[in-house]
């Protein structure tokens, strides 16, 4: 497992069934890790519980934002606050269970040969738990249209159980990112390879949450597929500008 200092970055809207727990399973299952809760507002008190956790537990921080944001702005707060402070990695992880905390390390593990590490659903050995058909299919879809529109050599560009170093984050240009909802991850993901740091993919458990409400909804999978479409025909024109300069050269060579 990795030795770098560590931070669990965990954005919450209106988990306070969930923040508890999943903070105290974070700190059980890592003790060496710290925890970052970025919280926008949440009307049913979540920023205050963490608050209350946080005051018993040096390794948690709270991030208070001032309303509902959306999740890319959270984790892009969550980022800058940790890079400030010379966290070495950062991972990404829901408040509501559906990533299991006690499958932190390996995520660590992979991390330290890789500069972003993705949880993945959708390999040999992953999985998900009590997910209705349509939600399947729903991830399946969208994980194969990115991976062929933005030529992506990934099986799960949308999933949020992830690890990134420290250099990753400083070289993808954080402060160009307006993509919100699932496509954050998937433009977090071309960033990374687009930049030529490694990627890789672990087998993970994903478990739908018990408790709360699903933040999914219809605008959130039209922001998706409207962003990674326009990504990519933005690809596809950049393939084939190479391509065109490629042949150019062949035609002026003696």
């Amino acid at each position: 497992m990795s030795t770098d200092r560590g931070i669990v970055v965990i954005p919450t809207y209106n988990e306070a069934e969930n923040i508890e727990l999943i903070l105290d399973r974070v700190r059980g299952s890592v003790p060496s890790l710290d925890v970052l809760v970025v919280d926008d507002r949440s009307p049913d008190g979540t920023g205050d519980i963490a608050d209350k956790v946080a005051a018993h537990d040096k390794q948690i921080q709270v991030l208070h934002r001032t309303g509902k944001s959306g999740l890319g702005t959270a984790y892009l707060a969550g980022f800058a606050w940790a890079l400030d402070r010379g966290y070495d990695v950062m991972i990404e992880m829901d408040a509501d269970g559906s990533h299991l905390p006690e499958q932190l390390p390996r995520l660590l593990d992979a991390v330290t040969d890789a500069d972003l590490v993705l949880g993945s659903r959708w390999v040999p050995g992953g999985r998900v738990v009590n997910w209705p058909k349509r939600r399947e299919f729903l991830s399946r879809g969208a994980n194969i249209y990115a991976r062929l529109a933005l030529g992506l050599p990934i099986n799960d560009a949308t999933g949020g159980f992830r690890a990134f170093r420290r250099e990753t984050l400083e070289g993808i240009d954080l402060g160009s990112v307006r993509s919100q909802g699932y496509c954050f991850q998937v433009d977090l993901a071309r960033r990374t390879i687009e930049a030529g740091f490694h990627v890789a993919e672990v087998p993970i458990t994903f478990v739908e949450r018990v408790y709360g409400e699903s933040k999914m909804t219809g605008l959130i999978v039209r922001e998706a597929l409207w962003r990674v479409s326009r990504w990519g025909v933005e690809h596809r024109a950049e393939q084939l500008h190479r391509l065109a300069g490629r042949r150019r050269t062949r035609v002026k060579a003696p």
